[in-house]
């Protein structure tokens, strides 16, 4: 009987397994996050959560309306980082292009939504221009001021020209009154035998002449014109307005009148060498005053109180300090300036009414030195001084004598700036 055999059931070698594959998984570590991505998550939630409440989400994502606006000095604010942010919260960018007030007035305004003229001489021929209801608003005022260099005005205190104005604390202050009356005489360039300070002979009104360089102990000698630097009359606002305080001192503190146009053409011929000696300068007093080189350009210039005031809080937040090289000349009698927005289209419109409704653009003019009007309320000087105090600014005091230049009728100062200047004609639009 033959034995039983089971088949020998192992494949030869090399032969390829017949059995179930089996799968395996490879493990992979899960990667994570930085850390500083991790940091920084919650910061970009509250974000994210804070643009919602806001309603500020989608700004990114809105249509921004470029406003075009013609403007001089205010554009200082239009140019204001944060003047631009909060306009841009509106969906309003402004565009600004450079002229003096009156330039803007007398230039064609074709393809401007808007004008800021500094002053309402400027701003009253651009009104006269319309044929439409306009939307306008005075946003602020800003007193006219002479700027200059302590010297200089220490020079002026002891002419017997101008007063310096108290400190709280006995330092050395900013601010000094300046009698227009005696200090138009130091303009003329001739002798005044009633004032033995007024110098006399080639010295008479000059620097030396009324005692710079005795009073820097001959240290400093400046044998030039004393002169007010202003820009263009046919061009600015501030010319134009001083213009006006020159005219008020001149005719006697009076508002020269319509009734007698020999007169006005009289007092535009006294003036006149009180301006055309100082060269006509049309670019912008204020950078040159605050530049390195400002006392060598011209000891004594006309600009604002508003960009005075600013420069003096930037300088104290930089250094903890006052800049108290440069000080103020408030002229008396004084001239107060109304810049005023105007509209000229419906994309104008919308930026007037920003201007007039968001409380945030009136409280940054502040900071910037404006004094601001306040609806219903007192508050043009009592919010800017106690904004100059919190950043450790002199404030200013008013004057005792409060006599206030009032701009003679549009006709009468045309003609005395056109005199003066002898500007050229005005540029119509076209129909």
């Amino acid at each position: 009987m033959s034995e039983d055999r089971t088949p020998d059931r192992t494949p030869p070698v090399g032969t390829p397994p017949t059995g179930e594959p089996r799968l395996t998984t490879r493990r992979t570590a899960r990667r994570r996050l930085p850390r500083h991505v991790l940091l920084a998550l919650p910061l970009a939630v509250a974000g994210l959560l804070s643009l919602l409440v806001s309603g500020n989400v989608l700004r990114p994502f809105e249509r921004v309306t470029v406003i075009e606006a013609r403007m001089a000095s205010k554009s200082d604010y239009f140019k204001d980082p944060e003047v631009e942010r909060l306009l841009l919260e509106h969906g309003i960018r402004v565009d600004i292009h450079r002229l003096g007030s009156r330039g803007v007035a007398t230039q064609s305004l074709t393809g401007m939504d808007v004008v800021f003229p500094s002053g309402q001489p400027a701003a009253r021929l651009i009104l006269n221009r319309q044929n439409r209801s306009v939307r306008s608003v005075r946003p602020f005022v800003s007193p006219l001021v002479l700027g200059t260099f302590r010297d200089y005005a220490k020079t002026l205190v002891t002419a017997g020209v101008a007063t310096p104005q108290p400190t709280a604390d006995g330092s050395p202050t900013l601010y000094y009154n300046l009698d227009m009356t005696r200090f138009q005489k130091l303009l003329d360039g001739a002798d005044d035998p009633d004032d033995p300070k007024d110098g006399r002979g080639p010295e008479a009104d000059t620097w030396n002449g009324i005692g710079f360089d005795d009073m820097t102990g001959g240290e400093r000698s400046n044998t030039g014109r004393v002169l007010v630097r202003t820009s263009s009359v046919c061009e600015s606002n501030a010319a134009g307005t001083y213009l006006s305080l020159l005219s008020f001192v001149a005719n006697g503190n009076r508002t020269p009148g319509t009734g007698d146009r020999a007169a006005v053409r009289r007092l535009a011929a006294e003036i006149k060498p009180l301006i055309n000696l100082q060269g006509m300068w049309a670019d912008e007093q204020a950078d040159s005053y605050f530049s390195d080189l400002g006392e060598s350009i011209s000891p004594v210039s006309l600009i604002y109180e508003h960009q005075y005031l600013a420069h003096q809080t930037a300088h104290h937040d930089k250094h903890d300090r006052q800049d108290t090289d440069r000080v103020l000349l408030y002229p008396t009698p004084y001239a107060l300036t109304e810049p005023q927005l105007i509209a000229l289209s419906g994309e104008g419109d919308r930026l007037v009414r920003v201007m007039q409704e968001d409380d945030r653009l009136r409280r940054r003019a502040i900071e910037l030195g404006f004094r601001v009007r306040f609806s219903g309320e007192d508050g043009t000087s009592e919010q800017l001084n106690a904004h100059l105090e919190r950043h450790g600014i002199q404030v200013p005091t008013p004057n005792r004598d409060q006599t206030k230049v009032y701009e003679p009728a549009l006709e009468v100062l045309e003609e005395i700036i056109d005199h003066v200047g002898n500007c050229p004609p005005p540029v119509k639009d076209a129909p």
